[in-house]
């Protein structure tokens, strides 16, 4: 699976940069690290929203607050 956090400049300033670091801490937590491939981009064209995150071809948006209920939501449900 591949994980995409949106870290320009819209996005950096909404937050992505503690997604990034909250899902990396969840991948190591849930050792899933040969299962998911974590990286950034810059624009994702949602800069209207939240901070832009995109499982495979699926743009979702969500705020550093969400990012633990999003992993477990969108990302573990798909693994399993």
């Amino acid at each position: 699976m591949k994980l995409t956090v949106c870290i320009g400049s819209s996005c950096h300033l909404k937050g992505s940069r503690q997604i990034v670091e909250e899902f990396q801490t969840l991948i190591e937590e849930n050792h899933i690290e040969d299962k998911i491939e974590l990286t950034g981009t810059f624009c994702l064209g949602e800069c209207q929203d939240d901070v832009s995150v995109k499982i495979d071809d699926e743009i979702f948006n969500l705020a550093p607050a969400n990012a633990r209920s999003f992993f477990e939501k969108e990302i573990l449900s798909r693994l399993k």
